[in-house]
């Protein structure tokens, strides 16, 4: 209907004949392709003239591309895959509105996929499809061009099928020496590489009807990549299988691997978890770069008085110390910071961990699996019989564990877990709620810090920011003392793809167990009384230490309140 319309608009303005529109429609139908396409492929008019018919036809605005300079935080919300499958390419963006330049405006697939993979609502204009190519190939012409390169291979290779794979390189592979690899093998290495050099801490690879999709989670928020195409799906998947020591022909079922590569003069291992969804096998990899690993202590964020606290109760030869949090918040890397703080060779050091996210040398740390029995629970056990000093325990999940660390931290020894909770004082309850008895907590545990990890201003492209009053209400600060005081955003750069943030740093609560708080747990205290005591006491909740590192210029106003708002 709408090939009739505009092909009707053409002869009605004498731009093509009758005959002309009938040979470029049968040609259509036989192609799928757009009538516009034959017309201008036929010669029978040009795409500059044929644009504003289409503009009319669609009712949206023509544009002529050579007018624009578009910014390259715009043009990332678009991979050059998708820029070149469709032929788009996006213009500008509007708060949730993204304007995309498109040869064919009737292709609803496009707009939908457009939508879907950049997560914003498309609005369209029309341009000729040869000023598409020309800005396509302008503006991405230098992105990506080794994993495109590589995707180009294999697309020309006649061979996919997994069983020519070169197996040997399943473990210790090196992901930078590949030139007489497999293409499929050099696509899975430039991968697992790039994600490395970009410091991701996870890489997705996900399945759908008509195309893959590659995310990276980089300071703690996914981003789109290059993907491979669809026709490689089975052989990337199984290459990552077969890293991962997994079975490659057993695809109903979650499967659970490790892979490790060498980059250069660094190990880095990868957890490997599959999934099996509609349209094939999701991959989840989570990248354990020791290299990353922050073990000083000093450098994740604490303000004095709380790491002085954190220190004092570590140096303790016996008691609790919780660390809280919800998943991603950092825990693990506090607790490794810890320990390694705390390792020396006359100290007995023993952890439960589930899964053993990095190797720490002089420390005996045990995988537990609950699957064959070996739980928390049992591993705590079995550490008494250790003859330990210092125990760290994964997460206390029952009271069977609870039970067993306190017991052990009222004995003689260190004992370190996690919880999963959102404050210091609701860390109290929780553990009642677990069936815990009141003086066992208040005996045992020394300390409970609560933190998060909120997104760092990037300082190379740090700018003074005026704050609406209505942001500091919602803090609950009176805007009449933020006058005449200065605050600061990211402007967003190259560097920092745009965003203006790079790196994460820490948000601390730290709550020690004083003689007060103590009796206010035998007394059975509400959480309210709890966190009031401990702030009379010096405590700094999450938003408030937010606000010092916000009033000191190390984050931004926004992160301040979607971090602890």
């Amino acid at each position: 209907m709408l090939m009739a319309m505009l092909g009707e608009m053409l002869v009605a303005a004498g731009e093509i004949s009758k005959d002309q529109l009938n040979e470029a429609l049968e040609e259509s139908k036989k192609s799928s392709e757009r009538l516009g396409y034959h017309l201008v492929k036929k010669g029978f008019i040009d795409e500059n003239k044929l644009l504003p018919y289409l503009s009319k036809q669609y009712s949206i605005p023509a544009i002529d591309l050579d007018d624009y300079e578009i910014p390259e935080d715009v043009i990332k919300l678009i991979p050059a895959d998708l820029a070149v499958k469709y032929q788009v390419v996006p213009i500008n963006k509007m708060g949730r509105s993204l304007t995309v330049a498109i040869a064919d405006p009737g292709d609803v697939f496009a707009v939908d996929d457009l939508r879907f993979r950049t997560g914003y609502d498309i609005d369209l204009v029309v341009s000729p499809e040869s000023a598409i190519r020309k800005t396509i190939d302008k503006y991405y012409e230098k992105a990506d061009s080794r994993y495109h390169q590589i995707q180009k291979e294999i697309l020309e290779s006649e061979d996919l099928s997994v069983e020519h794979i070169d197996e040997s390189m399943a473990s210790g592979t090196d992901v930078t020496d590949d030139a007489d690899a497999a293409p499929v093998i050099k696509l899975v290495n430039s991968m697992l590489a790039d994600a490395v050099v970009k410091k991701a801490s996870d890489i997705h690879v996900e399945c759908f009807e008509k195309f893959m999709r590659v995310r990276f989670r980089v300071d703690g928020v996914l981003s789109e990549q290059p993907a491979p195409p669809k026709q490689m799906q089975n052989a990337v998947i199984s290459r990552l299988k077969i890293m991962a020591e997994l079975d490659i022909s057993e695809r109903r079922v979650p499967q659970d691997g490790r892979i490790r590569i060498r980059m250069k003069n660094k190990t880095v291992d990868f957890r490997v978890s599959t999934m099996p969804t509609v349209f094939g096998e999701k991959v989840c990899l989570r990248i354990l770069d020791q290299s990353n690993l922050m073990l000083d202590m000093t450098k994740l964020g604490f303000e004095q008085l709380a790491l002085e606290r954190l220190q004092n109760a570590l140096s303790k030869s016996q008691g609790m110390v919780l660390v809280t949090g919800p998943t991603g918040s950092g825990k693990t890397v506090t607790l490794y910071s810890a320990m390694s703080g705390l390792n020396d060779v006359s100290v007995n050091i023993s952890t439960a961990e589930d899964p053993v996210e990095f190797n720490l040398v002089g420390i005996n740390q045990v995988y537990c699996r609950p699957e064959i029995g070996m739980t928390f629970a049992a591993a705590l056990k079995a550490f008494l019989r250790q003859d330990p000093d210092i125990i760290l325990i994964g997460e206390i999940r029952d009271l069977e564990t609870g039970s067993i660390a306190i017991k052990a931290a009222m004995t003689g020894h260190l004992v370190l877990s996690t919880l999963h909770t959102n404050s210091t004082a609701a860390t109290i309850n929780r553990m009642l709620d677990m069936g815990l008895e009141p003086f066992n907590i208040a005996t045992a545990v020394i300390l409970i810090q609560a933190q998060r990890l909120a997104k760092r201003i990037h300082a190379d492209c740090k700018v003074p920011e005026e704050i609406p009053d209505k942001a500091f209400k919602q803090l609950g600060i009176d805007p009449a003392k933020m006058r005449g005081k200065t605050f600061y955003t990211g402007k967003g750069c190259d560097v920092c793809g745009g965003t203006g943030l790079k790196g994460r740093m820490g948000i601390f609560e730290v709550m020690p167990i004083s003689p007060a708080i103590e009796r206010m747990i035998l007394e059975g205290a509400l959480t309210p009384d709890l966190e009031a005591q401990a702030i009379k006491e010096g405590m700094h909740t999450l938003r408030m230490d937010a606000l010092v590192k916000f009033a000191k210029g190390f984050l931004s106003i926004k992160e301040v309140i979607r971090v602890a708002g």
